[in-house]
């Protein structure tokens, strides 16, 4: 079995940034995809960022947070991170990792639980 564990949401007023991270566990062999959505009330949930493992770590990101949002990770600890930037009020949501994972014997997407990112205006 494999767990997403996130942490790093909360309040931050617009303009001010905050850091999440995203530490997979478990029956591992190896992480191929890393990455963020989020869900914000009455939406459907979207892409963030993401991010590929190896090839210098290829990454994605919404058009409404390129510039101010960077997707990172740590292959060896089995972590991505986000850090969010210029925050706007419209980025307030629950924000999910996600992770596409090779066990020993199955290919998986797993993801958190979610953590809340609320900016206030």
């Amino acid at each position: 079995q494999v767990q997403l564990v996130e942490s790093g949401g909360g309040l931050v007023q617009a303009g001010g940034s905050l850091r999440l991270s995203c530490a997979a566990s478990g029956s591992i062999f190896s992480i191929n995809v890393m990455g963020w959505y989020r869900q914000a009330p009455g939406k459907q949930r979207e892409l963030v960022a993401q991010i590929i493992s190896g090839g210098g770590g290829s990454t994605k990101y919404a058009d409404s947070v390129e510039g101010r949002f960077t997707i990172s990770r740590d292959n060896a600890k089995n972590t991505v991170y986000l850090q969010m930037n210029s925050l706007k009020p419209e980025d307030t949501a629950v924000y999910y990792c996600n992770a596409h994972v090779a066990t020993g014997s199955r290919y998986l997407e797993v993801w958190g639980q979610g953590t809340l990112v609320t900016v206030s205006s």
